[in-house]
């Protein structure tokens, strides 16, 4: 399995940082910044772990970029930041009906190579829309997964808003909780 090497540091320094501590927030998700085609991860301190943005091109498809810590600042997280702050990987929207891959919500791209643009990293299948969705990586393997949380008692319904995320063994988390934000963003 190939994963995102960039995307293992960044996990370790969210995960990592207040292993002794316990306030209940590791993650939080900043888009109250004035531009929403914009949304930040961040960690537990406010330090932006990953940007993610839609891309401003014409088109039917749905796209966004997943940038590392904030977009147009210098990642103190990270001394391998590049200052032009290229995207890592790319994630579209599937939307053509005819392509006879109907489970298929969206597909995970490298950006780093020219060679690896045609071919997805990683594919969402499921349906967001009821949270039952697999991350599977390229050989499809699960890698993460969406569940609607179940009740231990029957008298209890959670709504679809209530939902669990589940990540396996060497897949980030950070990145898992991105693709999560981005499929809200695309099929809300």
């Amino acid at each position: 399995m190939r994963v995102f090497p960039r995307f293992k540091f960044l996990s370790r320094a969210v995960h990592e940082e207040h292993e002794g501590e316990h306030d209940g927030e590791r993650n939080r998700v900043d888009n109250y910044i004035g531009h929403p085609n914009e949304v930040i991860l961040m960690d537990a301190s406010g330090n932006s772990v990953l940007t993610l943005r839609r891309s401003r091109k014409l088109g039917l498809v749905d796209s966004w970029f997943v940038y590392e810590g904030e977009r147009g600042k210098q990642s103190t997280r990270s001394k391998w930041c590049k200052s032009n702050n290229s995207p890592v990987c790319c994630v579209r929207k599937r939307v053509n009906i005819l392509d006879g891959k109907p489970k298929v919500q969206a597909y995970v791209y490298r950006v780093a190579s020219d060679s690896d643009k045609r071919h997805a990293a990683f594919t969402v299948e499921g349906s967001y829309a009821h949270r039952t969705c697999k991350v599977l990586d390229e050989c499809k393997k699960a890698v993460a997964e969406i569940k609607r949380k179940e009740a231990n008692s029957k008298d209890v319904s959670f709504g679809i808003e209530i939902f669990q995320l589940v990540v396996h063994p060497g897949f980030d988390p950070s990145f898992a909780m991105a693709l999560v934000l981005l499929l809200d963003q695309m099929f809300s």
